[in-house]
């Protein structure tokens, strides 16, 4: 038997069993590698500001190799302090790579709150204070943490908020989140309003009831935009009703038979989400609908998203366009024939998160159950890594690298983090937000409204009358 082998057979249990796990773990050892590579850049960059930033670097370097190689038994001589070392590169390489990698991570909506972040600056300080109508009454958390996000928006952005809602409820919840001094802050400063109104329409209660309940907080706030008090109006609360009500109060654009809702997906590419729409407005559609929310969403990708030339995907069972039902065969033909927009062929599933295309247009039906099924993949891939991560010391030591990055994951397939969709085909600005909106769901929203309204997606849109296709 060879000098190595007995070398081999003498090393403790605990160096072999590490060494294995971390070359078995490729998403490990990769994050190890991408850590030690984005020290060093850190450290050469540092220089003689941070003391001890070359040996922090050197030790996660060395330790990142030697553990993932095959000589790790040359680094330590006892399992023990393989771990405490381990232990103490997790923490070291951690902390560089969060502070390295974390501006490069992409949050929902980052693009919209990020997006060229010098030009907007410059932008709002030369835009006026645009006027927002906010339902504080819609949602599953209303009022406080509506409010929350208002006020934080109103300090992030150039815009004032109308805030619908009961006045004596909304001071109340004011005060239990320590806001009532804000509150009265920006009252004062004639930066928000607080408007009465009635009860919401609740989650549960139909559509329509919008029509007999004229002073609930959702009709409200749309007759704020009608009579041109306000340039946008944004709702956490029941989607359906604030359709209805947007249908009822402020009309559809001439041309659009049906509204559709516009949600952002995220893809591959961590600075370009994907526009889907319908998602849920329309369970039952016509070709001619498909074709005009291809026409919607184009407007919107290139006026809100900034894209020159958005490429049109129509979601399908396959890519060749002999595939699909009648639906999808015949606004297969609609969508070719156009010539306003950039039609890419049919999108499968598996195409709608690859970032190969700007905007998937769908029928409603179909659109809500693939937003309903993104919902959940954030929380059901958490729970799969966390339980295939080695349990005891071993465990630890990945969960250090890992724990931070699977909440990032979690947290931009998440649905409900995206802010709101855009209710496309009103003839108004209307955000939809989810029904769990808290008080970052409610900042972003309330970016996107003022987005949409400072690039003025209204008056685009109301150019689509003029197509003849609208016309016919």
């Amino acid at each position: 038997m060879g000098k190595e082998s007995v070398q081999k057979i003498n090393k403790p249990r605990a160096i072999r069993r590490l060494v294995i796990w971390y070359k078995r773990n490729s998403a490990v050892t990769s994050i190890v590698d991408t850590a030690a590579s984005s020290a060093v850049t850190a450290s050469n960059v540092a220089g003689n500001v941070v003391s001890g930033a070359g040996s922090v670097v050197s030790t996660a370097s060395n330790v990142a190799s030697h553990v993932a190689g095959n000589v790790a038994g040359n680094v330590v001589s006892s399992a023990e302090s393989v771990v405490n070392t381990a232990s103490s590169v997790v923490s070291s390489a951690s902390s560089i790579a969060k502070n390295t990698l974390q501006p490069l991570v992409f949050d929902p909506l980052k693009r919209l709150q990020n997006h060229d972040n010098v030009l907007d600056i410059v932008e709002d300080s030369k835009s006026k204070r645009i006027w927002i109508a906010v339902d504080g009454m819609g949602g599953d958390y209303a009022p406080g943490p509506i409010l929350e996000g208002c006020l934080e928006a109103i300090s992030r952005f150039p815009i004032n908020i109308k805030f619908v809602g009961k006045i004596e409820k909304v001071k109340d919840s004011a005060k239990k989140i320590g806001l009532a001094e804000l509150l009265e802050n920006e009252i004062e400063n004639n930066r928000l309003e607080l408007i009465e109104s009635g009860e919401p329409i609740g989650m549960n209660e139909e559509a329509t009831t919008v029509r007999k309940r004229k002073n609930a907080s959702i009709n409200v706030a749309m007759d704020l935009v009608r009579n041109n008090k306000a340039e946008a109006v944004y709702s956490a609360g029941n989607s359906g009703a604030m359709m209805a009500s947007a249908i009822f109060r402020i009309g559809r654009l001439k041309g659009i038979d049906r509204p559709a809702i516009g949600a952002l997906f995220p893809t591959r590419d961590q600075t370009r989400p994907v526009l889907v729409l319908d998602v849920g407005a329309n369970t039952d559609c016509k070709p001619s609908y498909l074709h005009q929310f291809a026409l919607l969403g184009n407007i919107y990708a290139k006026d809100v998203l900034q894209v020159k030339k958005p490429k049109i995907g129509l979601l399908n069972i396959g890519e060749e366009k002999c595939k699909g039902n009648d639906l999808s065969l015949k606004t297969f033909e609609l969508l070719s024939s156009e010539k306003s927009f950039d039609f890419g062929g049919n999108c499968e599933g598996r195409d709608v998160l690859s970032g190969s295309f700007d905007v998937v247009v769908c029928d409603g039906f179909t659109g809500n159950i693939l937003l309903k099924f993104l919902e959940s993949v954030g929380g059901v891939l958490l729970d799969i890594l966390r339980s295939e991560l080695p349990r005891g010391r071993r465990g630890k030591v990945g969960s250090a690298f890992l724990k931070s990055n699977l909440l990032r994951i979690k947290k931009r397939l998440d649905h409900a983090e995206h802010g709101g969709a855009l209710l496309l085909g009103v003839n108004g600005i209307c955000v939809i937000g989810h029904g769990s909106s808290k008080s970052l769901s409610v900042v972003s929203a309330l970016r996107l409204a003022h987005s949409a309204v400072n690039h003025g997606v209204m008056d685009n849109l109301n150019q689509l009358q003029k197509l003849q296709v609208l016309n016919s």
